[in-house]
């Protein structure tokens, strides 16, 4: 979700994560730190607002980052832990590399650890972060499920399994239903694109030399493709240079489904969500309707929120780092 940057999919690697990473059946509960935190979703809501303020690019920044963690070894933050010399983490595999705000629950854990030592995992923060940015943000609330423990694995060579932005809906539905998800939660997730930037480099491959017969994704409105052709030219020397998702990067709202009916989706993946039939009902109705694709987004994320769940891991006293 949010960037991707790899273009292909290994699957012998994605089997053996299979065994890894499914839908859990464990039980997690809404109310799970009521008597061992009951301060903890005020702290993370408290700082994650504060950091927003600070740097409107932190709810997006934040979303991606629960997206990344929960598409490896499911939502046990493996995607916070820092390299060491025998080892390279997720944080700094080719598609994570321009993951930011980690600050943001590092702060909050450490508030936490004064508050409630030893109590509340990374996981768990991370898991409310994304849901309070998007409720922040205009979007819809949830009740998270907590209980989820942190993971002690973070390997970098496991992030070519992050769905890229070239991807058909065949290869979408495939990645999402190895982590237990079907084809409603991919497309209410792929709405979590309705916050946030992208670098050309994730888009670029469609605005030139897209094939031997187009120069550009004929599946692209062309005055969106020639506006995006200035900001990101052939060769393009600016690292930093890209487009916003949404045209309304800062608002969860369903402009997102809008474009991407409209052709001015940014990723293929994303506007292939508009040339399938198996998908592109749903954007439609999504495009048309904000409370159903509200009501179904945060059903979505409490099910994303449960792929993967550790509940035998442990509770990271420092979130960059196992015990």
């Amino acid at each position: 979700m949010a960037v991707f940057e790899l273009k292909k999919l290994f699957l012998p690697t994605i089997f053996l994560l299979l065994l890894t990473i499914t839908h859990s059946n464990s039980k997690l509960d809404a109310h799970y730190y009521d008597q061992t935190c009951p301060q903890a979703e005020k702290i993370i809501l408290q700082t994650v607002r504060n950091a927003s303020i600070y740097d409107p690019r932190v709810p997006a920044r934040l979303l991606r980052m629960f997206f990344h963690d929960c598409f490896i070894r499911g939502c046990n933050a493996s995607v916070l832990l820092d390299s060491t010399p025998e080892n390279q983490a997720e944080k700094d595999a080719p598609p994570n590399i321009s993951l930011r705000s980690f600050y943001v629950i590092h702060d909050i854990k450490s508030k936490l650890e004064v508050t409630c030592p030893h109590t509340v995992s990374c996981a768990n923060i991370l898991t409310i972060a994304a849901r309070d940015v998007v409720t922040m943000s205009g979007g819809p609330y949830w009740n998270v499920l907590k209980g989820r423990k942190d993971g002690r694995i973070s390997k970098a060579n496991e992030t070519i399994n992050l769905p890229a932005p070239t991807f058909n809906v065949s290869q979408l539905i495939q990645s999402f239903g190895m982590r237990g998800l079907g084809v409603k939660d991919l497309v209410s997730l792929s709405g979590g694109h309705s916050l946030g930037f992208s670098h050309c480099s994730s888009f670029a491959s469609r605005l030139h030399n897209f094939s031997l017969v187009h120069d550009v994704d004929p599946i692209m409105n062309i005055n969106f493709a020639l506006e995006l052709k200035k900001k990101c030219p052939k060769p393009n020397k600016d690292r930093n240079a890209g487009d916003f998702l949404d045209s309304t990067p800062s608002i969860f709202d369903n402009n997102y489904y809008k474009l991407v009916v409209a052709g001015k989706a940014l990723f293929g993946s994303d506007q292939a969500l508009f040339g399938d039939e198996r998908t592109r009902w749903i954007v439609e109705k999504f495009a048309g309707d904000q409370d159903l694709f509200f009501k179904e987004f945060a059903t979505s994320m409490v099910r994303l929120g449960n792929v993967g769940v550790v509940e035998n891991g442990e509770v990271r006293l420092n979130c960059r780092l196992i015990n």
